[in-house]
């Protein structure tokens, strides 16, 4: 049997850890003492949330970016402990940072996307936490592999963790959409459907990149059976240094989490009925659907925009021949019937007309 079946479920990592849904939160990253310690004590009148977030680390995307307090604030995150009983945790990228947090006592690390896309240095950290006796939570890897996931799971998992849970963050996008991250919920559900016993915890906050998403995607996250919610705060978002537009306030955490509705779930595993997790694999499915359609209009539009103005007719028969030939030829290599192809294909040529009639009589 697969070792990630063999873990310890989250409220038996610490006796205060008893609550489900499980809360973490806390700023994206540690930028004074002053913020976290008020971040901190506003969060501690939340009854649900039992661990501190920071980012203590933070990758540089660019040269101007923010990059945290490093090592000075883990002795915030000390203060933090002893003034609101929270634990606390910290993203660990280096086995120096794994060194670090255990010496000043962070009671749960985690293993950020872009670590866990590289299985380097998942080894190195493996090293440095072989025998160490430390909750891991690991996030999902930048671009939608689930194998890369399960690689380092496996991977922590052997260097003696057992105490350890899965983070959902979803899926960098190469186009923009509506949301920071692409949730494609399938995989998360793939995962947990492979190993049961493995927690999951839901990142609403860098799936959205804004707080208005928050609350939707944090009810998904309950729906599809998560264990817990981290989902970034700050007592002064409109000041941060880094992701200001997805942190919410302590007092809008609160309102947000009294609206979740906590479903029940069937414990015995033999009443387990699959068909909800197929159906919430193609409702993933259906948005990125629309989402890429949506896409494919706005371009349409564009080309329409180019037509209107070179004085082009919008029907060009030959480029409409080689879509449907080259869509048609890709479905049924896939096992999609050429009938299904041939009125989709139809349609969407028919909307992108329609489109491009509306931009050039606009334009009249």
């Amino acid at each position: 049997m697969n070792e990630l079946n063999n873990l310890k479920p989250i409220n038996e990592w610490f006796k205060k850890l008893d609550s489900r849904p499980l809360i973490i939160s806390g700023p994206c990253s540690a930028e004074s003492e002053d913020q976290v310690l008020n971040t901190a004590r506003q969060l501690k009148e939340i009854e649900q949330v039992k661990i501190f977030r920071a980012g203590i680390w933070k990758p540089k995307t660019d040269i101007n970016s923010f990059e945290a307090n490093g090592d000075d604030a883990l002795h915030w995150l000390n203060r933090v402990k002893l003034e609101t009983n929270m634990l606390t945790m910290v993203e660990v990228a280096s086995p120096k940072h794994v060194e670090m947090c255990l010496r000043h006592n962070v009671d749960i690390l985690w293993i950020g996307a872009r670590t866990t896309s590289n299985p380097f240095s998942i080894q190195e950290l493996a090293s440095a936490l072989q025998g160490m006796n430390v909750p891991v939570m690991i996030k999902n890897p930048l671009n939608p592999d689930i194998n890369l996931w399960i690689g380092a799971l496996e991977q922590i998992n052997k260097a003696g963790i057992s105490r350890m849970a899965a983070i959902h963050c979803g899926f960098y996008p190469f186009e923009q959409t509506s949301l920071r991250n692409i949730p494609k919920w399938e995989i998360p559900i793939e995962l947990k459907s492979r190993f049961h016993n493995l927690p999951m915890i839901c990142d609403p906050s860098h799936i959205a990149g804004d707080k208005q998403h928050i609350q939707q995607i944090s009810q998904k996250a309950l729906d599809l059976n998560m264990d817990g919610l981290m989902i970034e705060s700050h007592f002064k978002p409109e000041e941060a240094l880094s992701e200001a537009q997805q942190q919410l306030i302590p007092s809008e955490l609160n309102t947000i989490l009294n609206r979740l509705i906590c479903r029940l779930s069937i414990k015995n595993s033999e009443d387990y009925n699959p068909l909800g997790q197929y159906r919430n694999q193609i409702d993933s499915l259906d948005a990125q659907l629309i989402e890429l359609l949506a896409q494919r209009m706005n371009v349409v539009s564009e080309i329409g925009d180019y037509k209107s103005e070179q004085n082009l007719n919008i029907l060009q028969l030959k480029r409409w021949e080689k879509v449907r030939e080259q869509g048609t030829e890709l479905g049924k290599s896939l096992g999609l019937s050429e009938k299904f192809l041939t009125q989709l294909l139809r349609m969407i040529h028919k909307e992108a007309i329609l489109i491009q009639n509306d931009v050039m009589n606009n334009k009249k």
